[in-house]
């Protein structure tokens, strides 16, 4: 019997230059799994907006997502106000979408749990 790991336990992996984006398909089956994160019809980010109740609330998940981004190597565009944060993933090294995002996503979404 097989035993997927979940995302988020899984780590980013260095994707050398060169390498292909991830595809369509793939994408949209990783999407259908991450309640909240979307992909612009152009298939290059991954991305979601998440709402807190206060600056605080909202500070504390960048920081949060810095954390994390840094042990995993994978950074996110992070843009955030009063009590929203977007978050942007994407893989600069292929111009698109890799599984690091979707692990990346993950483990964001996992700071909430």
């Amino acid at each position: 019997m097989t035993t997927e790991i979940a995302l988020k336990d899984q780590s980013c992996e260095t994707i050398e230059k060169g390498s292909k984006a991830m595809i369509i398909p793939r994408i949209e089956s990783y999407l259908s799994q991450m309640p909240g994160w979307d992909v612009p019809l152009d298939y290059q980010t991954l991305t979601k907006t998440f709402s807190f109740k206060n600056y605080h609330q909202t500070v504390a998940f960048v920081n949060a997502i810095t954390w994390v981004a840094h042990k995993e190597d994978h950074h996110p565009e992070i843009c955030f106000g009063y009590n929203e944060c977007k978050v942007i993933l994407t893989t600069h090294s292929i111009k698109g979408i890799s599984q690091n995002d979707f692990i990346m996503a993950a483990k964001i979404d996992a700071l909430l749990d």
